[in-house]
């Protein structure tokens, strides 16, 4: 066992606008599972997070229900805390962005990054509401698109035709939130010049502390030069005002990261062993693990360990970056009931199912993970009570009832003995590493063994015969010993399951090093069935229970045409003007992000004879273009190319759906090859 090591780990702060969803929880639940291990090895690991409280997002839906921010946020805050808690998620501190702490630390930081020359500020043309009286961004611009004349469309991207633009190309532009028409006006903002540090994150980034695949996405940014970054926001804003700046708020970026050293700080307000500069000076021995999702490596590996080296503070041990969650194959669906809340989840299924499966499916790399239900209930029912818990029921009868309780002294299998003994470290390697899913295998790979030799001694036939008590007694007590050390590897995973199962042995809290000792001539305690098993039915409701929740919000947001979520039909065209349209089978050769367009993918498309280059508003459904990589879809061929502010659209691909999260690029049936015609 190694020397006691002082780690800090945070995982992402969930913004203070909205519920916790099961995609949420999928990093919580991996950073959980990462935390309790190491605090089961004896270490002194400390789990700190908080809600992002700031921003225009949470100012607006105070005013809209009537409240303060400050009510909002710590209404979420309870929301937040009760979901976590009832997920066993075990924060040592989970604080919020808008506090004290973070007030000073944020200042604090600014401050030394402006005396070492690493600020700059210069005036910035925005929209402005006259009616509001505050700038606007483009999500809170509206008005008709400069291409095609849909009307309602976003301040820089058009979700009928794909067009993307300026806010200030927008025809008959409207406030978001006021419906004033916007002016423009100047103002200035402050700016971190993060290019200062392009060498330092050439090397850093490089350095071990992220996975490949990230490392790689980040030298492409790296690649292209670094650009200054706009850290200020004017009033009105909910966050803290810029020192010396009045009327400058710090972007709700600039703070966030920073709640984790404020959360930090808060804790060890309350726990004197904590040594805040001991864990956040340069030079530190402190470990400090950030958990994250994919969507925002940028912040935390570029501008987060610039910040910190620009103030003097210590950078992040490493960056563990995780995939998207689906279900069932695809994106979270609200029509389908499958973006399900955490508290849905809750109100029926038991949290310990989910933190498996889960473990079960985590690797160390950021490959998105699906929640297969039907799977779900399979494994789950297969592995935790079919192979786990059914040891445990099959020998705790027969000890009670032939020997009051007492297990006897003695090893019955040596071999299987020292098979659980082997495994421990190679269990242990995966769980260091956030290889959840081979530790999982190894675990039920030995629960198979040990199954499998209970039922080739078959206790419950040797019970019925003569004088075959004592056999009996040695078989049962070497399954719990066996059991035992199953439940000390999935402690990590299933912490009430441990509980319940330390209240039945009679033991106090297992750590690690207990799975090298066994227990001989011990009282159990009485056996109660320690988990149940999954009904499809529970899953059924579940689903239903999310449509519900959709249904209830769509009923609260009738739609422009005063009825609930039904769309008007286009104006009706002749059938030789659709017959016009060339639709071609289209390989999808590359995919990305457009660079200074919030809704925008770019697909190099291959048609057979040729590759054709166009521009597609379907960000929002596809954070991770490269997923749509070699993927056939349909594109519309012959329409007219149009130049956009980022280059030359030469075609339109084919979806459907809604828009934002659920939309649906279409693909031809198997079997069909680039460039045919679709008739």
């Amino acid at each position: 066992m190694s020397e006691p090591r002082q780690i800090l780990v945070t995982s992402a702060l969930p913004y203070a606008n909205g519920s916790i969803h099961l995609g949420h929880m999928l990093e919580y639940i991996q950073t959980d599972m990462w935390v309790r291990f190491q605090k089961l090895r004896g270490h002194q690991c400390i789990y700190v997070c908080a809600d992002d409280a700031h921003g225009s997002a949470i100012m607006l839906r105070a005013e809209k229900e009537g409240i303060t921010p400050e009510q909002l946020i710590a209404n979420v805050q309870a929301e937040h805390s009760a979901d976590f808690a009832d997920f066993l998620v075990d924060f040592d501190n989970f604080h919020s962005t808008h506090s004290e702490e973070n007030r000073e630390l944020s200042s604090l930081i600014y401050t030394r990054l402006r005396e070492a020359g690493h600020i700059a500020n210069r005036s910035v043309t925005q929209y402005y509401d006259p009616e509001k009286g505050m700038f606007l961004a483009d999500r809170f611009i509206k008005g008709t698109c400069p291409k095609c004349a849909a009307e309602d469309q976003y301040g820089d991207n058009c979700e009928k035709c794909g067009a993307t633009y300026a806010p200030t190309e927008l025809k008959d532009p409207k406030s978001a939130i006021s419906g004033a028409t916007p002016v423009l006006r100047d103002s200035q903002h402050f700016f971190f010049k993060l290019p200062d540090f392009q060498a330092m994150l050439e090397q850093w980034t490089r350095s071990g502390t992220l996975q490949d695949a990230v490392a790689n996405k980040l030298a492409e940014w790296l690649d292209a030069g670094l650009q200054e970054w706009d850290i200020s926001r004017d009033a009105p804003y909910f966050g803290f005002e810029i020192p010396g700046e009045p009327g400058k708020y710090f972007y709700v970026w600039l703070d966030a990261p920073i709640g984790y050293m404020a959360s930090f700080k808060n804790l060890c307000a309350r726990r004197p062993e904590l040594d805040f500069d001991g864990f956040w000076n340069e030079g530190s021995s402190a470990e400090l693990y950030h958990f994250i999702g994919k969507d925002i490596v940028n912040f935390h590996a570029l501008f987060w360990p610039a910040m910190l080296e620009g103030a003097g503070y210590r950078k992040p041990t490493a960056v563990n970056v995780h995939g998207y969650l689906t279900v069932n194959g695809a994106k979270m669906s609200k029509s389908r009931g499958t973006f399900i809340k955490a508290r849905t989840y809750l109100d029926h299924l038991q949290p310990e199912y989910l933190r498996y499966y889960y473990a079960a499916k985590l690797g160390r790399g950021v490959d998105d993970l699906d929640l297969n239900l039907d799977d779900f209930v399979q494994k789950v029912n297969s592995d935790l009570i079919g192979k786990v818990v059914n040891i445990a029921s099959r020998c705790a009868g027969f000890i009670h009832k032939g020997n009051a309780g007492v297990m006897v002294a003695g090893d019955a299998a040596p071999a299987l003995t020292e098979a659980f003994l082997s495994a421990a470290p190679s269990i242990a390697e995966a769980y260091e590493a956030r290889d959840f899913g081979r530790a999982m295998r190894e675990i039920m790979a030995l629960a198979d063994r040990a199954n499998a030799w209970i039922a080739d001694k078959a206790p419950w036939s040797l019970a019925k015969q003569e004088g075959k008590q004592d056999e009996v007694q040695a078989i049962c007590a070497q399954g719990i010993n066996l059991f035992r050390q199953l439940v000390i590897f999935l402690k990590p995973v299933l912490p009430a399951l441990a509980a319940d199962a330390e209240a039945f042995l009679n033991v106090a809290p297992l750590t690690w090093n207990d799975h090298l000792s066994r227990l001989e001539n011990h009282t159990l305690n009485p056996f109660k069935a320690l988990m149940s098993r999954i009904e499809p039915a529970k899953i059924e409701a579940m689903v239903a229970a999310s449509k519900e929740d959709l249904l209830a919000a769509e009923a609260k947001a009738p739609t422009g045409n005063g009825e609930l979520g039904k769309d008007p039909l286009a104006a009706e065209i002749e059938f030789d003007t659709f017959a016009a349209v060339d639709l071609r089978v289209a390989l999808i050769v590359k995919a990305q992000a457009v660079a200074g367009a919030d809704k925008l993918l770019q697909l190099t498309l291959d048609i057979g004879d040729e590759q054709r280059n166009v521009f597609s508003g379907i960000k929002s459904a596809y954070p991770d273009p490269s997923q749509l990589e070699g993927r056939l879809t349909m594109m519309v061929a012959n329409l007219k190319p149009r130049k956009m502010r980022f280059g030359v659209s030469e075609g339109m691909v084919m979806a459907a759906g809604p828009g934002g999260e659920e939309i649906y690029l279409l693909s031809p049936d198997s079997g069909a090859k680039p460039g045919q015609r679709i008739k």
